[in-house]
Parts: C-alpha cells; sequence; structure tokens
C-alpha cells in the first residue's frame, strides 16, 4: 500500500479542481459553428400527385407537405403549425386523409396523393368546393385547402362504413349526421369560426350523395 502521507488537500484546492471539472464536462468539444456538415442522405422516390406521375430526389427528411409546397410548386396545401394539429396540410394520401406536414415523403413510394388542385379547377369545381363557397365555409382561406380536403374524405369514410368515436354502433354503418360531421372533421381548425357553415357545405353534399 502507498504511503500518501504527503499530499495535502485543502478547502480551495477542492474547490477550484470541482469547478475546473464541471466546466471540462459543460463545455463542448467544438462551437456549432465549427462542427463538420454532414451531407444530407438523398432518395429517389416515386409519387403519383392529382393524377401525374413524379420521380424526385429528396432529402429523407423532406416531409410530404414541403415536397408539394417547394418541389412541386402546389401550394394550396398551407403549413400552419407543422405540428398536425391544425389540419391545414391535410391531403388524400391512397384514399385516405393524412396531416402532409407530420409525414416523410419517402414513406409514400409508389402512393396516389390528391391535394386541393387535385379535386377541382375554377372552371370544374368539386362538389365540396361548390358547397364551400354555397355555404360561405371560409373567411380567410387559409385553412380551407385542409378542410375540403377532409371534407371529401370524411364522406367517403362514412360511405365505406368506418366508424368513429361518436358511432353508437360499431358494427352498423354510419349516418352522416351533424354529430358525426363533427367529429370527424375536429382536426380541422378554423380560426375564423366557420365550422357550422362547414357542416352545412359537407351536409349538402351528402345528402346529393344519398
Amino acid at each position: 500500500m502507498s504511503d500518501r502521507s504527503d499530499i495535502t488537500l485543502t478547502r480551495r484546492g477542492v474547490l477550484i479542481g470541482g469547478a475546473a471539472s464541471v466546466a471540462a464536462l459543460a463545455a463542448p468539444s467544438l462551437p456549432a459553428a465549427q462542427q463538420p456538415m454532414r451531407a444530407p442522405v438523398l432518395s429517389r422516390v416515386k409519387l403519383e400527385v392529382n393524377g401525374k406521375p413524379y420521380e424526385l430526389e429528396l432529402d429523407t427528411r423532406t416531409t410530404l407537405l414541403d415536397t408539394l409546397r417547394e418541389h412541386l410548386a402546389l401550394t394550396g396545401s398551407k403549413k400552419g403549425c407543422d405540428h398536425g394539429q391544425c389540419g391545414a396540410c391535410t391531403v388524400i394520401a391512397d384514399g385516405r386523409r393524412i396531416n402532409a406536414c407530420l409525414s416523410l415523403a419517402v414513406m409514400h413510394e409508389g402512393s396516389k396523393i390528391t391535394t386541393i388542385e387535385g379535386l377541382g379547377t375554377p372552371d370544374k369545381l368539386h362538389a365540396m368546393q361548390a358547397a364551400f363557397i354555397k355555404h360561405d365555409g371560409y373567411q380567410c382561406g387559409y385553412c380551407t385547402p385542409g378542410q375540403i380536403c377532409s371534407a371529401v374524405a370524411v364522406l367517403d369514410e362514412i360511405e365505406r362504413g368506418v366508424p368513429s368515436h361518436v358511432s353508437a354502433d360499431l358494427l352498423a354503418k354510419p349516418k352522416p349526421s351533424a354529430d358525426e360531421l363533427r367529429e370527424r372533421m375536429s382536426g380541422n381548425l378554423c380560426r375564423c369560426g366557420a365550422y357550422s357553415n362547414i357542416a352545412e357545405a359537407m351536409a349538402e353534399v351528402a345528402g346529393a350523395r344519398a
């Protein structure tokens, strides 16, 4: 056993040594600005958007929303919260409504995507677009593309018999009641408060289908 009788510890020395250790642990190895940049990982993605085929080379971190807006110039789908909470970015992917801001483009290889631009044109409106205009289902219009895409998909869900949280009988085909429409559209926020007009527009289209 070694003789440590020659080691002298003082309170000042202990404090200085402890502070130096903490500082060394807390200090980053390199400032963020000096850290080496990593090249993005690219991947080729094939999509069918509004009936047109596309093949893109994308950073694997690119969301479907940014792909549509920044790479395909389809700016109808809006970036609202960018956290999947407002529904402004809603599009229809393979027949199902999704929040495009939460979905990576590479997850949709071979998918068929429909945006507001693919539902109708100013000269030939989709029935839901026409109903929104008739019932004043929008005010500022920012959330409207996502509202309309979601509304179209909601009626398709009901037609397919997909139940919702308010469906009393999970085995029976749901009806487009006011409660069903409100529940299914609850993920699409309208800060202008046009909810009742949106419900009226959806009810008209649902009645026309019946």
